[in-house]
């Protein structure tokens, strides 16, 4: 959520014509659950699936966290939401709804809080009387249900914690800054398993902007409480063991430091996946994302005065280096046959509408839009719903609602946003069916996802590469000489799975065999010198040496010497 600034002063203290519209979203010929093959999301029939999606905000909070927080003046924008779906109390559900597939959405960003799961305060005043008197979490129930009724996919968001407006020092910075990892884990298994007979809501957006917090920075990797890799990939876990329908998608680092001329600061977005990505108990569900607003940059917070540094904002670069920074940022995670290739799903940009004064905030918009659309990539615009008096108010929204249930649209004639919203919605991009493709992870606990086979070893690091193999379920550990049928590592400890048996993890120097592979012919691959591999799967170890097997070849073996690092693979086809 990107409409106000970054809040810089705390982190210190520690951002007329129109044009062809859109044909209305029909998506009823698609099939739930959603999956993944290779960058692309596919339906349960293996037809390519674009998210063509919007925000539909206000569950997660709009107060601003100061004063009377039920005076509308103490919310973003004046946009008073309760915890439910922002302008129910302004226009039904259905025609709210009939909106969206009016401009061509197919999918909704659906955020929420932790706070709202458990308020118990009924809501009124809606235009559904139905909704009224019920709790914040049964509304959001009944959103669900009618949009899912209504052929639009629903990915749940965990937005904040507390119900705030998002995103500066605002207690809401990581999935623990006001609450347990463990409490943050529950929750998404209790929504999880709420909407998982629902084959409409297709995934699990895990969290919102992790940032620094007034003290500490989160990190990727480094095992700790503030570890977003480490936290993602156990919520992600539990997910799949509840309901392993469900995509689910991961937000990178949105910022670290602070942001002060001479300070180390910036918005790693999801450079650390190159080096660290994640591998899930079934791979073809994970989905990749990030956040891009003109008026912040790689290095800039998106303050104005205050907390401003000397860094560019993306609608500060050239052509050439906003695409050199995007490419470099999130969307290299869509290259074939990497560790780390995904979907990549941009689930947040916008830009202010009839009223946006900012030339460069114009121009950054078009060509971010025809990046998007050049890049065939997944999308939801933030918001897609907001409030207007007499066509005033915060334009951000694509579709506005006055108190008396008027709509303005991003359509009307007046919006300069409409020639690139609609040639968004409207471009040609891959449909039909996508085949399966190869696939490689990396290997994070002792064995690899149960279709995968190991096929790389990290000389140190207690790294592996996983790819694709026959489904697996028995297995069995070798922790010593026993399956060695000659000396083919001579003065080396050597580990080798039973005949016809692949390696499909090895940790602690035990080497797991599922009975997956057949071939006699051997060769060893050394690599305590130097990599010894072939270009695939990138780079899964960084700054260690990577000892691979060919494609055709499974692992059949490993030595390792005194010092207890593997330096040799046995390769077998």
């Amino acid at each position: 959520m990107k409409l106000s600034r970054v809040s810089a002063t705390l982190l210190l203290a520690a951002s007329l014509v129109a044009p062809a519209q859109a044909e209305p979203a029909s998506s009823s010929s698609w099939t739930g659950p959603l999956s993944t093959r290779g960058r692309w999301i596919v339906d349960a029939n293996g037809d390519r699936f674009k998210l063509k999606s919007g925000n539909w905000h206000g569950a997660s909070g709009t107060w601003n966290g100061s004063g009377d927080i039920n005076d509308p003046a103490t919310h973003h924008a004046g946009e008073k939401a309760d915890q439910v779906p922002l302008g129910l109390d302004r226009a039904t559900m259905a025609t709210i709804i009939a909106g969206f597939k009016e401009i061509g959405v197919n999918s909704i960003r659906l955020p929420f809080s932790n706070q709202m799961l458990k308020a118990t305060a009924p809501v009124n005043g809606l235009k559904d009387a139905h909704l009224n008197g019920k709790r914040p979490l049964e509304i959001y129930d009944a959103v669900v249900a009618e949009l899912t009724r209504n052929d639009l996919a629903v990915i749940l968001n965990n937005h904040t914690t507390t119900s705030r407006w998002c995103c500066g020092v605002d207690g809401n910075e990581r999935w623990n800054t006001s609450q347990s990892t463990d409490q943050w884990i529950n929750d998404w298994a209790f929504m999880a398993d709420r909407y998982k007979t629902n084959k409409r809501v297709v995934g699990a957006d895990l969290y919102n902007e992790v940032r620094r917090n007034i003290w500490d920075d989160p990190n990727w990797g480094w095992g700790n409480d503030h570890d977003w890799h480490k936290a993602s990939q156990q919520a992600a876990d539990r997910i799949q063991q509840v309901a392993p329908d469900l995509l689910v998608i991961v937000e990178g680092i949105n910022w670290y430091g602070i942001p002060v001329d001479g300070f180390a600061h910036g918005r790693p977005t999801l450079e650390p996946v190159r080096f660290l990505s994640h591998t899930l108990a079934n791979p073809a569900k994970l989905v990749y994302s990030a956040h891009f607003y003109g008026y912040t940059g790689p290095n800039h917070s998106g303050a104005t005065g205050i907390g401003e540094t000397s860094d560019l904002r993306y609608q500060d670069f050239s052509p050439e280096e906003l695409r050199n920074v995007l490419q470099r940022q999130a969307f290299y995670i869509t290259e074939a046959r990497k560790h780390f290739t995904a979907p990549l799903w941009i689930s947040e940009f916008g830009v202010g509408g009839i009223d946006e004064p900012s030339a460069r905030a114009r121009d950054w918009f078009e060509r971010f839009v025809d990046y998007l659309i050049e890049q065939d990539t997944d999308f939801a615009y933030w918001p897609l719903v907001g409030f207007h008096a007499n066509r005033t108010g915060s334009s951000w929204a694509l579709l506005r609602w006055d108190a008396n249930g008027n709509r303005i649209s991003v359509n009307d004639g007046d919006d300069w946003r409409a020639g690139a919203w609609n040639r968004l919605v409207n471009a040609q991009g891959r449909t039909g069916q996508v085949p399966h493709e190869e696939r490689f992870n990396m290997l994070l606990k002792e064995s690899c996802p149960q279709n995968e086979k190991l096929v790389g070893i990290s000389h140190t690091g207690n790294r592996g590469l996983c790819t694709t193999s026959p489904q697996w379920s028995s297995t069995t550990r070798v922790t010593n000489e026993q399956h060695v049928t000659n000396d083919w590592a001579s003065g080396y400890t050597k580990l080798q799975c039973p005949n016809g048996n692949a390696a499909v993890g090895y940790a602690s120097f035990t080497l797991v065999c599922a009975p997956i592979a057949s071939g006699t012919s051997t060769r060893v691959l050394w690599f305590d010198r130097g990599d010894n591999r072939p270009d695939l799967g990138g780079d899964w170890a960084n700054g260690h040496y990577k000892g691979q097997c060919a494609q055709d070849e499974h692992i059949a073996g490993v030595a390792y010497n005194w010092r207890r690092t593997p330096d040799a693979l046995l390769c077998r086809k």
